[in-house]
């Protein structure tokens, strides 16, 4: 018999949810191009304090956020491909779909990167921010890879939706409402969960914007002076 288990903790899910219209937003401001770009600069910006602040909190969150409970080896993985790791065992992010999390939170790392040190080749009004630290052809060089890594970005999303549409239909396992709600149908007896304070997550998020969007002005305009 199954019974509802809280699993995911409201700064997880407000993060997960968060990102869907900051990715859509850089998307749409980016295929506009022109006085939109301010505001792509601005998306980016906190882009980057979102998957920063969650990879900190994947190290000192919640027991489900955290890496070390859902970054599984081989031979766990193996287990759960055949069939023989209980649900139970691994409540939040099953093998392969802690290892997919991690891959697109270093893809977004890598794409927020990138874009600190991009040039604005139509305008040049609204370059990265820490572009004044190199020069031009190396930042017009990074700005092509900033827009080809969006393509594999768009990839591990694709990968990453058709997975939940696999688990729904394939395996009857609805992994969208648990991260809306929190709460997670399980069968048979769960160990209790730890659950991080949410005060510890506001704190971490404001020194994490602290340092994007105080930090990184600062030293490009520290560089400039």
């Amino acid at each position: 018999m199954s019974r509802m288990i809280k699993v995911w903790d409201v700064p997880t899910r407000l993060f997960h949810w968060t990102m869907v219209p900051v990715f859509a937003g850089l998307w749409f401001t980016a295929e506009q191009g022109g006085d939109w770009m301010e505001w792509h600069l601005r998306l980016g910006m906190l882009m980057l304090v979102l998957v920063l602040f969650r990879v900190l909190w994947g190290l000192c969150g919640s027991q489900t956020a955290r890496f070390g409970n859902f970054l599984a080896g081989p031979a766990r993985i193996l287990a759960y491909l055949a069939g023989q790791l209980p649900v139970t065992a691994q409540p939040g992010h099953n093998p392969l779909g802690g290892w997919m999390v991690l891959a697109l939170l270093l893809a977004l790392l890598l794409q927020a990167g990138l874009g600190l040190f991009a040039a604005d080749v139509n305008s040049y009004l609204y370059d990265g921010p820490l572009k004044v630290l190199i020069d031009g052809d190396l930042a017009e060089q990074i700005t092509g890879w900033h827009k080809d890594w969006f393509d594999v970005l768009l990839l591990l999303a694709a990968v990453h939706v058709l997975a939940v549409a696999f688990y729904k239909v394939g395996r009857n396992t609805d992994l969208v409402r648990p991260m809306f709600s929190g709460m997670k149908a399980l069968p048979g007896e769960v160990a209790p969960l730890r659950f991080a304070s949410p005060w510890r997550a506001l704190v971490l998020l404001l020194l994490v914007a602290l340092l994007v969007f105080g930090g990184v002005p600062w030293l490009a305009a520290s560089v400039a002076a």
